[in-house]
């Protein structure tokens, strides 16, 4: 409201400078040389001082509430998106389409919203401008203004054309900047530096960021010609329909429709005029071009409240109980085939499974159905008796702690990275937090660390202290641990652990076992003898379940991969790391 005001009295102020102007000049010119003249044009002359330092005040007051209002209106923006986005099902992640769009919507969408502000804002002045002068131009001479209206058009007309073809572009640019930064990441990340330099692939990282950035290159000067074409002719047929404006001024001047004052003013006017139209054409083109941006953030925005999950349903029971899956596929978007293909078994409460399988067999994703972060394409997943699609996704999340291979590493102090398991978890005196870094084994990572538990974990920022590959997933087990929930997934907690280690997480999970039901997702079939039950998995397919000794005594595709690993690592059956003892 208050650039409006303030833009209003600045656009009243052109239209009254410009009026003022030609009376100063009207008695300057009817009295040339004669004092008295020129000291009866010193009130005017003043008075439109006056009306000029009330336009710049005006224009400040604009800047003042413009510099508050972008970054409210960025923060707003972004934060929505986030809100969102943390709410949509993980199957939309897997989506290249919808990481298209996100990336739009949070690269462009965000941006322009928050420039868009400051365009709006120049866009009220320079309309106002334009009526100003306008205005003045009518009062002078009513035949004037559509004379100039007519010289300024095609330039906004160039302008909204350029515009079109850049967001018509845009796509095909949004997926080539894409590619050519990834490949500029991979060539300035420290994770990805070592591997590079050991395989000598920095000839393949730089000829492959030439390839993406040349296409890209290729792409943005065949999108700027066509811009440039459609400019250079508004351009011109506007600069031709302002010397049409002159010379018309000129037939007027001559036919003495007009007077000299009268005459001058009207120059100072479309000069104005021309200005204020240039800018608005300028600005109009960055808001349109904007407005198309956030055009497509709101509806993504609105696309990603239509895929959450359903914000209401009935409590999850506080313990899953039997585990029930009936003829449950599942499907990634836009893969070819399905990841699981009809599964059947049941887990009965308090017991231990193991999911075993070649890589991309499907343990992975069928632990995720479980944990209700994936919904079936097709089949059924309930937990005593009630289907996962009717419970409320946050009951039903509350009652499941997840460890995985790949762990985040949250760039902060060691604390939150293991309180992250549950953050809102009343721990005075954080004995909690304490005894699930103890049983995980990091304790010993924790107390090497120069600030110990305020330790910053990311070497992004100054003091920052990185963790080896062991050591992160060290965190993330003590962070599962925090959690503290009635069904616990590990899915390869110890894969970049050593024996000692490895031995202590096992030794933990004995511990957790006793009163919760796990799934244990594992390539180490030594360490899953004595789980209640093996399921193995094979292209997405349940070939096999049982027992560790059913299975062997089956003697199929898991007695041979497990007598293929005792060979390799020579575990005797008696021998290695057993889950539960």
């Amino acid at each position: 409201m208050l650039v409006v005001v303030a833009q209003l009295l600045a656009g009243a102020a052109t239209t009254l400078g410009l009026l003022l102007t030609a009376k100063v000049l009207a008695r300057v010119f009817n009295g040339p040389g004669n004092p008295a003249q020129l000291r009866a044009a010193l009130p005017l002359l003043l008075l439109l001082c006056a009306v000029y330092l009330l336009r710049i005040a005006m224009d400040a007051l604009t800047s003042i509430a413009r510099v508050r209002l972008a970054p409210r209106v960025h923060r707003v923006a972004e934060e929505q998106l986030f809100e969102v986005s943390l709410q949509v099902p993980l199957e939309s992640f897997d989506d290249p389409a919808f990481y298209d769009r996100l990336h739009r919507a949070k690269d462009r969408g965000v941006m322009h919203m928050e420039s868009a502000t400051a365009c709006l804002v120049e866009v009220l002045s320079a309309l106002l401008a334009v009526a100003g002068a306008s205005l003045a131009v009518f009062l002078l001479h009513p035949l004037l203004l559509p004379v100039l209206l007519l010289a300024l058009l095609p330039d906004g007309w160039a302008a909204l054309k350029a515009a079109g073809l850049q967001y018509a572009a845009m796509p095909t640019t949004i997926a080539l900047t894409r590619q050519t930064q990834m490949m500029a990441e991979l060539a300035t990340e420290r994770e990805a530096a070592p591997e590079i330099r050991a395989n000598q692939a920095q000839d393949y990282v730089l000829a492959e960021y030439r390839r993406s950035a040349t296409e890209l290159e290729r792409h943005l000067v065949r999108q700027g010609m066509a811009e440039t074409r459609s400019t250079t002719l508004g351009r011109l047929l506007s600069g031709l329909g302002l010397i049409g404006t002159f010379v018309a001024l000129g037939v007027m001047l001559d036919e003495r429709w007009l007077d000299l004052a009268a005459a001058g003013t009207a120059v100072i006017a479309i000069r104005s005029a021309s200005a204020a139209l240039a800018r608005l054409m300028l600005v109009a083109r960055e808001l349109f071009e904007k407005a198309l941006y956030i055009s497509d953030y709101r509806e993504f925005i609105e696309q990603l409240e239509l895929q959450r999950g359903p914000a209401a349903g009935v409590e999850a029971p506080q313990a899953p109980g039997q585990i029930e899956l009936e003829q449950v596929s599942f499907g990634y978007p836009g893969a070819q085939g399905l990841a699981l293909q009809e599964i059947s078994l049941t887990i009965q409460a308090g017991e231990t499974i193991a999911l075993v399988g070649e890589n991309g067999s499907g343990k992975t994703t069928l632990a995720k159905l479980i944990a209700g972060l994936y919904r079936p394409s097709a089949g059924r997943i309930s937990w005593s008796g009630v289907d996962l699609r009717a419970m409320a996704p946050e009951s039903l999340a509350d009652r499941v702690a997840m460890v995985l291979q790949e762990p985040v590493r949250w760039p902060r102090n060691a604390r939150d990275n293991v309180r992250l398991g549950r953050h809102d978890r009343p721990d005075p005196g954080e004995h909690d937090l304490r005894r699930a870094a103890r049983d995980a084994g990091a304790s010993e990572v924790i107390d090497r660390l120069p600030r110990r538990w305020d330790t910053l974990l990311s070497r992004h920022f100054l003091g920052g202290q990185d963790l080896s590959g062991g050591q992160w997933q060290r965190l993330a087990v003590a962070r599962g641990l925090y959690r503290d929930a009635p069904l616990v997934i590990w899915d390869e907690p110890t894969s970049s652990l050593d024996a000692k280690a490895e031995q202590a997480v096992y030794e933990s999970l004995r511990k957790l076992a006793q009163q919760r039901t796990v799934i244990l997702i594992t390539h180490r079939l030594a360490s899953i003898r004595k789980a209640h039950r093996i399921f193995f998995l094979e292209r997405g397919v349940l070939i096999e379940q049982g027992s560790h000794d059913e299975l062997l005594q089956a003697n199929g595709r898991y007695a041979e991969l497990y007598r293929l690993q005792t060979r390799l690592y020579g575990e005797a059956d008696g021998g290695g790391a057993d889950m539960i003892g």
